[in-house]
């Protein structure tokens, strides 16, 4: 029963959090679990645990006496979290590819291919293997803490990869720097891949605070 309850947590875990990262689910009103609980056809329980795990990813917030609420988008923690993966993801990029064995190349080559085939998917699919496939360069570094730490910060990113997807011509820009991303990966070529992820974080933190501002205007 254990087993079930945990794999019925788990699921419902992913639907909210695609509610949150494709903004279904709103920011400013609190998260009407009976009315959730009762669309998804579950008890409080396994959403209650989807809650409290979507709340230690950075999605929501719980207040006493509130509940939970969608964490507000802001240019504050786009800074935060765009300077952290631009400190941490590209060296731990470069340190994988010098190690990273016919595994570890092939996971690459499979998660590139799930991002490109989500390509006409709705975004939040994409999101995600946009996260699997950021991941996917860092994991066989073989550090621990580093890849959790990835993960956590592409989790975080993910609905604003979403919004930095939206305009047109976005996505085709992101494949051609995916690409490109990979072949060096691939070639074990550490110092090109960290320049390249270097530039690739950072291009998409400025078009955010561009979009940030115009939308402050």
């Amino acid at each position: 029963m254990s087993i079930v309850v945990r794999t019925l947590s788990e699921r419902v875990f992913e639907v909210v959090r695609e509610r949150i990262v494709d903004g279904t689910l709103p920011t400013g009103l609190p998260i009407r679990q009976d009315a959730l609980a009762a669309e998804l056809g579950v008890s409080k329980i396994p959403l209650r645990e989807a809650l409290a795990r979507l709340e230690q990813e950075g999605l929501l917030s719980s207040h006493a006496n509130r509940g939970y609420f969608v964490r507000p988008m802001s240019m504050e923690e786009v800074d935060e979290i765009y300077a952290l993966r631009l400190a941490v993801e590209p060296a731990a990029a470069a340190y994988a590819a010098s190690r990273a064995d016919d595994a570890a190349r092939a996971a690459a080559v499979e998660a590139f291919e799930a991002l490109d085939n989500a390509a006409n998917s709705k975004l939040a699919e994409v999101a995600v293997c946009n996260r699997d496939f950021h991941v996917a360069l860092v994991r066989p570094g073989g550090r621990l803490l580093t890849t959790q730490l990835v993960e956590r910060l592409s989790v975080i990113a993910e609905r604003y990869v979403v919004a930095h997807l939206e305009p047109a011509g976005r996505e085709s820009r992101a494949h051609k720097e995916h690409r490109m991303l990979l072949d060096a990966f691939l070639a074990g070529q550490g110092d090109k891949l960290e320049a390249l992820l270097r530039q690739h974080i950072q291009a998409t933190l400025d078009d955010l605070k561009v979009q940030f501002a115009a939308q402050a205007a």
